[in-house]
C-alpha cells in the first residue's frame, strides 16, 4: 500500500494549486482585506469634490486673411504659411495658450482675484479673513493649472479643455481664454510690427544716406575719369596692343631667321677659313643672288678666256697681260659683291634687333594704357553698383515699411473659434465606477498578495512536499485533527483511543496506512523495535504512538507500547493503569517484566509504563540493563514501540534511536518550524539512527491542502457521512 498523499502534496512548488490552497486557506483574511479597500474606497470617493469640464476648439488657417495686395501682408506671414509642416509651431501656440500673459487676461476681464468661489473662498465667513486669503493666491496660477490644450489629431484644430468646480464657470472660462489667446496673438503681432517699423525707418534713414552719397561718389569719379570716352580709349588702345604684337610676331620671326642665316656665315667661315676670299660661295644665299651669279658668270668667263690666252701666248703678252687685268678687276668684284652679301645680312639682323626692341615698347605701352582703361572700368563698375545697391536697398526698406505701416492698422488673426464651450452638468471626476472598479481590483489584489506573503512567510511543515523536498524524509502518512464534543478532561483520553472507539473514522483509515508503509519500508526484515519521536513538545507524540498500536495490534500482532518519557510519562495516564512499576523498576531490577507489562482493553495491545521517573533518564537509558530489557520485549511481542521525549529537549531521544530497528518523526501539520525538524533530523543522522520517515500529525482536513482528498474522497468513500470533525 502506497503512502496517503493529495494532489496538491505531488505538486511541485511552481504548481498554480499550491498558491490557491493558500489563498483558500486565508480565504477570510482576503475577504477582510478586500472590504477594508473597498469600502475605504467608496468613502474617498464619497468625500471628493465633483469636478466639471468644458472644451472650447479653434481652428488654424494656413495663412491670414489678406485684404490688400498679395505683396502687402504682415512680416510674420512667413513663418506662418507651411506651420503645420513645422511642429514647432503648433508646440509655441500651445505654449502661448499657457502662458501666463493669457492667464493674466482672463483674470482681469472676469474679476476672478476677487472671486471667493473661484479661489474656493466661500466657506470663510468673515470678510476681513476673506480678503487676507485673496490677498495670499495666486488666480493667475489657478487659472495656468486648470487649462488643458489638447491637438486634434490630423487636422488643424486645438482643443482648450478647462476643469472646475462649477460647469457654467467652467465654460466661461474656456471661452474667455481662448478669447484671450486670440488677443495675445495680435497683441504680439502688433508688438512685432511696431518693433519692425522701428527698425525698418531706422535702416530707412541710414540707407537713404548711403544711398545719396554712393551717387555723389559715382558722379565724381564718372567727371573726373572721364568715363564717357572711356570706350573709345579701351579701343584705340586695343588696336594699337594688337597691331604692335602681330609686327612685334612678325620681327621676331625675322629674327630668327636672320640669326640663323648669320650663325650659317659664321659656320662657313670658320670651315673655309677667313684668308679664303671666296668662302662665302658656299652660303645658300650666295647661290639664290642674282648679281652675285652674274658676277661669277662673268669672271668664269673672264678666266676661260685667259687660260685660252696663256695656252697661245706667254706671259708677258699684251693681250695675256690684259686678259690677266681683266680676271683680277673680276675677281675683285665677285669677291666684294661676296663680302657685301654677308655685311648686309649682318647688318639686316641688327635692324630687325633694333625693330623689336621698338615694337616691344610700343606695346608694353598699349598694353599698360588697355589695363589702366580697364582698372578705371572695373573701378567704375564697382562704384556703380554700390550706388545700385544701395538704392535697391532703400527701396525694398521704404516699401517694406510702407507694407507693414498698412498692414498693421489690420487686426486680423489666422486662429477662429470653431465651437464655443457649453456647461457640461456631468462631472468628470470623481469617476465613481472606475474608482470603484480599481478599488475592487485593488483589493482583490492586495488580499490575495497579503495571502501569499504569509504563506512564503510561513516556515511551518505543512505539505507532503516539506516533508520530503525540505527535510529529506520518506513521508509516512498523516494523522487528521481529531473532533470531539466532550469535555476537555474526557476529550483527552478519547483522543489518545480514538482509533479504539472509531476503528471506522478517517483518523483510523489514514493511521491504517501509516501502518502499512511502515511494514512496506523492510518487508523482507520487518522491524521487531521502533521509537516515535518528536521536535518538539505539544506534537502529538504519544497519541500517534497508542494509536499506530493499536492500528497494529488490530491487524493480529502483538503490540507492546513502552513509555520512554521518564520526564513527563502519559502513556499510563491514556490507558488509566499503575505506573508504581515500569521502565525504570525493570531498568534498576525492581520487579518483573510480566508484573510491569499491563493489558489494554485493546486484544493484543499491552503498556509497559514509564515507572517511577528517575533523577537521571538519560543514564539510565544508556545502560547495559536497558538494552538488555529491549531484547527480552523484543523476544516476548511482535511490535514493541517506544515513545520517547521531543529530541530538541533532551538526548533521551538520540540515545534511545540508535538502540532499535527505526525512528519515526512526528511532525504537527502547520506548527512545528521546519529550522527545527531540521536540527532533528541532523541529530538523528548525526548518531546514524535508522530513520523509517516523517507523518503530519494534527492535520486539518478542512483546509484546502487536505480536504479535497482525504475528507472529500476517501471519508464520503466508506460512508461515514458528510459532516467534517469540529475541532478538538
Amino acid at each position: 500500500m502506497t503512502p496517503i498523499s493529495s494532489p496538491a502534496q505531488d505538486s511541485t512548488n511552481l504548481d498554480p494549486k499550491v498558491y490557491v490552497q493558500a489563498v483558500l486557506r486565508r480565504k477570510w483574511l482576503v475577504l477582510l482585506v478586500f472590504l477594508v479597500v473597498v469600502g475605504g474606497t467608496s468613502l474617498w470617493v464619497s468625500r471628493q469634490p465633483k469636478v466639471y469640464s468644458a472644451a472650447i476648439s479653434l481652428i488654424f488657417d494656413p495663412r491670414e486673411p489678406r485684404f490688400l495686395d498679395a505683396q502687402i501682408q504682415d512680416i510674420s506671414a512667413e513663418t506662418t504659411s507651411n506651420y503645420w509642416a513645422n511642429r514647432e509651431y503648433f508646440e509655441t501656440q500651445v505654449r502661448v495658450i499657457n502662458s501666463r500673459a493669457v492667464s493674466q487676461r482672463v483674470v482681469e476681464k472676469l474679476g476672478l482675484a476677487a472671486d471667493p468661489g473661484f479661489l474656493g473662498l466661500t466657506k470663510i465667513a468673515d470678510e476681513a479673513q476673506r480678503q487676507k486669503a485673496m490677498q495670499r493666491m495666486d488666480a493667475v496660477t489657478m487659472v495656468q493649472g486648470r487649462i488643458r490644450v489638447e491637438p486634434a489629431k490630423d487636422a488643424r484644430i486645438m482643443i482648450i479643455r478647462i476643469e472646475d468646480g462649477d460647469p457654467h464657470r467652467a465654460a466661461l472660462l474656456a471661452n474667455e481664454v481662448a478669447q484671450a489667446y486670440i488677443e495675445e496673438t495680435l497683441s504680439l503681432k502688433l508688438k512685432l510690427t511696431e518693433s519692425a517699423t522701428k527698425w525698418l525707418e531706422e535702416q530707412r534713414v541710414s540707407l537713404e544716406k548711403a544711398a545719396s552719397s554712393s551717387e555723389l561718389t559715382l558722379y565724381g569719379f564718372r567727371k573726373q575719369a572721364d568715363v564717357t570716352s572711356l570706350d573709345k580709349q579701351a579701343g584705340d588702345a586695343t588696336m594699337r596692343m594688337a597691331a604692335s604684337g602681330k609686327a612685334l610676331m612678325d620681327t621676331r620671326l625675322k629674327i630668327a631667321e636672320l640669326k640663323a642665316r648669320v650663325a650659317a656665315v659664321r659656320s662657313v667661315q670658320q670651315r673655309q677659313g677667313e684668308d679664303d676670299r671666296l668662302w662665302a660661295e658656299a652660303l645658300p644665299a650666295a647661290r639664290e643672288n642674282q648679281a652675285l651669279n652674274d658676277y661669277k658668270k662673268r669672271l668664269i668667263t673672264v678666266r676661260t678666256e685667259c687660260v685660252e690666252l696663256q695656252s697661245r701666248y706667254l706671259e708677258q703678252h699684251p693681250k695675256f697681260v690684259d686678259c690677266s687685268e681683266k680676271l683680277a678687276v673680276a675677281e675683285k668684284d665677285y669677291a666684294r659683291e661676296l663680302s657685301n652679301l654677308v655685311l648686309a645680312t649682318e647688318a639686316e639682323l641688327k635692324e630687325a634687333l633694333e625693330k623689336e626692341r621698338n615694337l616691344q615698347q610700343l606695346f608694353q605701352e598699349a598694353k599698360t594704357d588697355v589695363f589702366a582703361i580697364e582698372r578705371t572700368m572695373l573701378d567704375f563698375d564697382k562704384l556703380k553698383k554700390e550706388a545700385d545697391t544701395a538704392q535697391r536697398q532703400y527701396d525694398a526698406v521704404f516699401k517694406r515699411l510702407k507694407d507693414i505701416e498698412l498692414s498693421g492698422a489690420l487686426r486680423i488673426s489666422n486662429v477662429r473659434v470653431l465651437d464655443s464651450a457649453r456647461p457640461n452638468l456631468g462631472p468628470i471626476r470623481p469617476n465613481t465606477s472606475q474608482s470603484m472598479l480599481l478599488g475592487v481590483l485593488a483589493g482583490l489584489i492586495g488580499g490575495l498578495a497579503l495571502a501569499l506573503l504569509l504563506e512564503l512567510l510561513d516556515s511551518s511543515v505543512a505539505t507532503q512536499i516539506d516533508v520530503e523536498e525540505k527535510l529529506g524524509l520518506a513521508f509516512l502518512g498523516i494523522t487528521p485533527r481529531i473532533a470531539s464534543d466532550e469535555p476537555t478532561e474526557a476529550r483527552a483520553s478519547r483522543r489518545d483511543l480514538h482509533m479504539h472507539f472509531e476503528p471506522k473514522s478517517i483518523v483510523a483509515e489514514c493511521m491504517r496506512a501509516v501502518r502499512t508503509n511502515l511494514l512496506f519500508m523492510s518487508p523482507d526484515k520487518p522491524f521487531r523495535r521502533m521509537l516515535v519521536t518528536s521536535s518538539g513538545p505539544q506534537e502529538g507524540k504519544s497519541t500517534t504512538v497508542i494509536n499506530l498500536g493499536i492500528a497494529m495490534a488490530q491487524s493480529g500482532q502483538r503490540v507492546l507500547i513502552v513509555d520512554t518519557d521518564m520526564r513527563r510519562p502519559r502513556i499510563h495516564k491514556a490507558f488509566k493503569v499503575s505506573n508504581d512499576l515500569g521502565v525504570s523498576s525493570l531498568v534498576v531490577g525492581e520487579g518483573k517484566i510480566d508484573d510491569c507489562v499491563k493489558t489494554t482493553d485493546v486484544p493484543g495491545l499491552f503498556v509497559l509504563p514509564c515507572g517511577p521517573v528517575p533523577p537521571n533518564p538519560a543514564e539510565l537509558l544508556h545502560t547495559r540493563a536497558f538494552a538488555d530489557l529491549l531484547e527480552q520485549l523484543s523476544s516476548r511481542f511482535d511490535r514493541v514501540i517506544l515513545d520517547s521525549p521531543p529530541v530538541a529537549a533532551v538526548a533521551d531521544a538520540v540515545v534511545l534511536s540508535t538502540q532499535v530497528d527505526g525512528v519515526v518523526l512526528v511532525l504537527r501539520a502547520g506548527r512545528t518550524q521546519r529550522d527545527l525538524a531540521r536540527r532533528t533530523v541532523r541529530a538523528l543522522r548525526d548518531v546514524k539512527a535508522p530513520l523509517f520517515g516523517a507523518m503530519l500529525n494534527d492535520v486539518d482536513l478542512a483546509r484546502a491542502q487536505y480536504g479535497d482528498y482525504y475528507y472529500g474522497y476517501s471519508y464520503r468513500y466508506y460512508g461515514y457521512g458528510d459532516k467534517k470533525p469540529k475541532e478538538a
